[in-house]
């Protein structure tokens, strides 16, 4: 099989390094989390291999992380989805007022900030601040059909990358380690294992590529996720590479990582974002 080959974009990799060192919500392992990587998976088409005993995630200093704004206003959307596919999304009065405030929260970040500056100055997001909100939450908030021929709307790009969807048999999106985290706490989900190829190298790794089942039968094959970036890092990171329009797959050198994002468009925002890591 042929790879692609490695080409990093020095602009972006300038930027999101940037914004990776501005991270000051981003969880370190041992003094935020600690991880039970366990055993690694070969094959992404057996969902009935089970190499890792122990959950993913050994423990989370919850009264530190969840009580920072952008987590907290994060996990109370988490609850607002119906994960089956072509079943219709209704945003309440009460959903719509914490999808706001969770904008506003990560906009007040200087991670955020220095995001929406750089898209200012390309063009490619409106200069006011509230019309760069607006434009968010039309990306990753505004509702639309997954599926053609779905009748209702019942998909966002929120819900698709942060909270995951249930299509058939198979999970679909889910590429976030705080909605893991809950959903393997409340034992919704069985940690299989990893998969080398996509996983960084280390003991606890920045980027997974992983695989789990979940209670009701149903599960993810094969899945790429960050462990411990903020919620407003991942949100900037992958509009930003929305917004640039340079092809669905951007590949950066992030720290000492060498990594592949994938971001793709669907109803005029986004359809789905995850990381993988190229070491």
């Amino acid at each position: 099989m042929a790879y692609n080959k490695f080409e990093v974009n020095e602009e972006l990799s300038e930027l999101f390094n940037k914004l990776w060192d501005l991270d000051e919500n981003r969880c370190e392992p041992g003094e935020h989390y600690r991880l039970n990587k366990g055993g690694y998976l070969k094959n992404a088409r057996d969902l009935t291999k089970d190499v890792s005993e122990d959950p993913l995630f050994d423990w989370v200093d919850e009264a530190t992380v969840f009580e920072k704004p952008t987590y907290k206003y994060f996990i109370a959307l988490l609850d607002n989805y119906t994960m089956e596919t072509g079943e219709q999304e209704v945003v309440t009065k009460e959903e719509f007022k914490e999808n706001v405030m969770f904008i506003d929260a990560i906009c007040d970040t200087p991670l955020m900030k220095e995001a929406h500056s750089f898209l200012r100055d390309k063009g490619k997001a409106p200069g006011a601040i509230n019309d760069f909100k607006k434009l968010l939450y039309k990306l990753w908030f505004k509702l639309y059909r997954r599926t053609k021929g779905d009748r209702d709307f019942d998909s966002s790009g929120f819900e698709h990358v942060f909270v995951g969807e249930i299509k058939g048999e198979d999970v679909v999106g889910f590429h976030n380690w705080i909605c893991f985290y809950l959903q393997e706490k409340s034992g919704n989900i069985d940690y299989h294992g990893y998969f080398r190829r996509g996983t960084s190298l280390e003991r606890e790794p920045r980027f997974i590529t992983l695989q789990f089942s979940c209670k009701n039968g149903r599960g993810k094959p094969i899945g790429g996720s960050f462990i411990g970036t903020s919620p407003e890092f991942e949100m900037a990171l992958y509009t930003v590479c929305y917004l640039m329009d340079i092809g669905s797959k951007v590949h950066i050198e992030l720290d000492e990582y060498k990594v592949e994002v994938t971001v793709y468009g669907h109803a005029g925002g986004i359809g789905t974002a995850y990381p993988t890591s190229k070491d």
